[in-house]
């Protein structure tokens, strides 16, 4: 019939183009963008930037430094395609173990309890658009598209580990049939190494069905030549049919006493850990078993879920305990390696790699992910230094010239055009013909949208309320993606000295992904409000900075019966840092408060920090608030 079944294989829409053609991920290489260093001083910075070290020299460890002064752990926001596609060029090859717990939960309530102020009081947060596009979007129909979106992830996770590296997928049981095909493709089925069973207890009581009470973790390696240290867990099942004994040897026996010599079961290892997973013994030892002991198999049931009053419990929907991701990682990984999460969520794989002295890279869309995992690190005592890095306008920059092609002719003149008219419909505004900077109108207000690839700035908004004020305008709203610093204020004043209202408002991430913007479900909020004060001490040259005020930027998230109770701004205010000599470019992390479930409060003055002498310094403030948006302010201090 001229048609020949070769293998048996999972195919799904999607999977081949029209010629019958195997479709591969779009490859592309954009430049990160660091903005934020934690646990580094800025003359740590500077040493560095003396041995004219760019971004990819401290992103690729100089073997003759050592682990801390030649690589910093990395937090990445944004997409995990396009993150995965730009560190190909750097990280192709040496990644030592990807541990992935994707979203698989079709239909759940991925809404997550957030604590607002001193009292810890609680309001259910539902996910933004960005953030049910990593959790629920993804699925499609009948979970094809699911399929789809793995496996195109799935390649370059294997391009990014070494030749001898390991990855390790967290799936349950509505989609391990179809992800266990999926790995066997991409990998090999002779690559499969385990699947690991994690009997987490009954969950419910269904009447028609037996209860689900476990997960499981796929894990396959790119190579043969893996690494794999074996981990204790649980009680010793033999405890009843063997006893522990002393040879003649003075070697530990675990076997039969009254057995004949050549019965007799010596355990000795060459790396074993304790209880805890944590004490890696590196010589030939046998290990103690005054404590009853077994090597932990494939099925782990001494790991129980992350109960309420747990204190790694976050309250991010997806999170997995520590213990669990630690007997993987110390399985799978040896001190040094580099361990990589592409959907980091609570950051459980970054904080595990860290407290196992790994190497890291996380990656999250959701920015509460992103917020979560660095809480989580800063907690860690003796944390080592690591940067928040992000694509920011190489990202937008992409998907504009993907989405309204740039490569037309006109020199991209008409894309620019597609993609003004684009944001002002997600805006509900109509376009404006024959004016130089007004772009569209909304009501009787009119409407500038920013440029996709830099901030809006003082020049930019003037011009607009110039022409605002020639036309008898009242009201003009400025759509932006990043902003000049220090604008807010002076421009308000501006605009009302010239009898036009002016609103700030934040072109949001959402306005990229496809499934929001096809939705129209995309909001543009205000810019929040901060009032810092930075005062100094001239006889003792000390510097302190105070939060004065801060107004939300998207009070509607916040229930009726939760706002009622909030009695001041502060409430409103998770964490803020301070970069007491911001130069322009990374912020540098100097002073840092943040709330934890264990203390609430939250200190509105800084400590005060000495300058070295005279001259002007920029202190730059940034404030996350309860919902993990952060905004940030600028003032210029004169120390004498």
């Amino acid at each position: 019939m001229g048609f020949e079944i070769t293998r048996t294989e999972l195919v799904w829409p999607g999977k081949y183009d029209e010629n019958g053609k195997r479709k591969e991920p779009e490859r592309v290489s954009l430049p990160f963008q660091v903005i934020e260093r934690v646990k580094e001083s800025r003359a740590t910075r500077v040493a560095k930037e003396t041995k004219n070290m760019t971004l990819f020299d401290y992103m690729t460890p100089d073997p003759a430094e050592t682990f801390e002064e030649g690589w910093r752990n990395k937090l990445i926001w944004g997409d995990n395609l396009l993150v995965m596609s730009s560190l190909l060029d750097q990280f192709a090859g040496k990644v030592d173990l990807i541990y992935i717990d994707p979203p698989f939960a079709t239909g759940a309530d991925f809404s997550m309890s957030v604590a607002v102020g001193d009292e810890s009081l609680e309001l259910r947060k539902d996910q933004s658009v960005i953030e049910e596009k990593a959790y629920r979007d993804i699925w499609g129909h009948d979970g094809n598209d699911y399929v789809a979106y793995l496996c195109e992830r799935f390649k370059l996770m294997r391009e990014l580990l070494a030749t001898n590296g390991v990855i390790s997928v967290h799936v349950d049981w509505r989609v391990a049939p179809a992800i266990r095909l999926v790995l066997d493709e991409i990998f090999g089925p002779s690559s499969f190494i385990n699947e690991l069973i994690w009997r987490y207890g009954k969950m419910s009581n269904p009447t028609r069905r037996f209860a689900h009470s476990h997960d499981q973790i796929m894990v396959y390696a790119r190579g043969s030549d893996y690494s794999f240290n074996p981990q204790s867990g649980g009680i010793s099942e033999y405890r009843n049919r063997y006893e522990r004994w002393v040879g003649p040897d003075n070697m530990l026996r675990y076997g039969p006493v009254a057995g004949s010599t050549d019965k007799l079961i010596a355990l000795r290892v060459k790396k074993v850990q304790n209880q805890l997973g944590r004490a890696l013994v590196s010589k030939d030892v046998l290990f103690d078993f005054n404590q009853e002991f077994k090597f932990s198999d494939d099925v782990f049931t001494d790991i129980s879920i992350i109960k309420g009053n747990s204190a790694e419990r976050t309250s991010f929907p997806t999170q997995k305990p520590e213990l669990l991701v630690e007997r993987v990682t110390s399985a799978f990984s040896n001190a040094g390696d580099l361990v990589a999460d592409l959907f980091v969520g609570s950051g459980t794989t970054a904080v595990v790699a860290e407290k196992l002295g790994r190497r890291w890279i996380g990656c999250d869309l959701g920015r509460f992910a992103i917020h979560t995992t660095r809480k989580r690190l800063l907690g860690i005592e003796g944390c080592k230094p690591f940067e928040v890095l992000n694509l920011g306008k190489y990202e937008r920059q992409y998907w504009s010239s993907t989405t309204f092609g740039a490569k037309r002719k006109g020199g991209g003149v008409t894309s620019i055009f597609e993609y003004v008219a684009f944001v002002l419909k997600l805006y509900r505004a109509t376009p404006a013909v024959g004016l130089q900077h007004l772009h569209g109108r909304v009501g009787s207000a009119f409407v500038h949208v920013g440029a996709v690839d830099s901030p809006v700035t003082i020049d930019e908004i003037k011009a607009c309320i110039t022409e605002c004020a020639a036309l008898k305008a009242s009201e003009l709203h400025i759509l932006g993606w990043e902003w000049e610093m220090g604008l807010h204020d002076l421009m308000t004043d501006q605009a009302k000295a010239r009898g036009v209202k002016l609103v700030l408002r934040q072109i949001p991430r959402e306005v990229m992904e496809r499934q929001a913007a096809d939705k129209g479900d995309v909001t543009f909020f205000e810019l929040a409000y901060l009032e810092v004060a930075v005062t100094t001490d001239k006889a003792k040259h000390q510097t302190v900075a105070t939060l004065r005020d801060f107004v939300i930027p998207n009070p509607e998230l916040v229930p009726d019966e939760v706002r009622d109770k909030i009695t001041k701004w502060s409430d409103y205010v998770d964490y803020w840092a301070v970069d007491w000599d911001f130069a322009d470019d990374t912020f540098m992390q100097g002073w840092v408060t943040y709330r934890t479930r264990k203390d609430r409060t939250l200190a509105l003055c800084s400590d005060p920090h000495t300058y070295d002498g005279p001259g002007d310094h920029a202190v730059m403030v940034k404030v996350i608030d309860i919902f993990g948006n952060d905004t940030s302010r600028i003032i210029t201090v004169e120390v004498p």
